[in-house]
């Protein structure tokens, strides 16, 4: 089978008691998230739908199978020089078992949510952190970057200015 031109990816934040589970990513040696926190999820698989993908992934991260998911929107991401990739982001708020404290990605922690724009975050995170926050309609977000600057930001196919955006929300760039 050849190679997809494109990858795509899940990523899901499960909601407790006004915190995320979120994973701190400090397991994978040349990992592009190394250091900073995100969410549970991986790479869909060949014959995975990304329900399928979002499922498997977060029961091999955090031992739970989820009863209860929203797919949220899709965040684009555009890194110069590396292959475009499409995010399917979920958010969950119920589930069985019992949370893993083994997780090979990293360590699972939950978060106050008032509390997340303070860790290390990529900042495209922290404008989709605040669309979950205002409970936006389903969404479309394009994040470019140069390195780890963001420079393009474009929500629901419009220019977002997101330094606006966040400072106006209390949220710094």
């Amino acid at each position: 089978m050849e190679k997809p031109l494109r990858s795509i990816t899940t990523l899901c934040y499960l909601e407790q008691n006004d915190r995320y589970l979120m994973l701190h990513r400090v397991k994978k040696k040349n990992d592009i998230n190394r250091e900073k926190w995100i969410g549970v999820g991986g790479h869909v698989e060949d014959e995975e739908s990304p329900e399928d993908c979002l499922l498997r992934e977060v029961a091999e991260e955090t031992g739970l199978t989820l009863t209860r998911y929203r797919f949220r929107g899709i965040v684009t991401f555009v890194l110069r020089g590396v292959e475009t990739s499409y995010m399917c982001l979920y958010t969950a708020d119920r589930w069985r078992g019992t949370l893993t404290d083994s997780c090979p990605e990293g360590d699972l922690e939950w978060v106050e949510k008032k509390r997340i724009d303070r860790l290390p975050l990529w900042v495209g995170d922290k404008v989709f952190f605040r669309l979950l926050e205002e409970d936006a309609p389903f969404f479309s977000l394009k994040l470019i970057y140069e390195g780890e600057e963001l420079t393009g930001c474009i929500l629901d196919g419009c220019p977002l200015d997101w330094r606006a955006y966040l400072a106006k929300n209390g949220k710094d760039g």
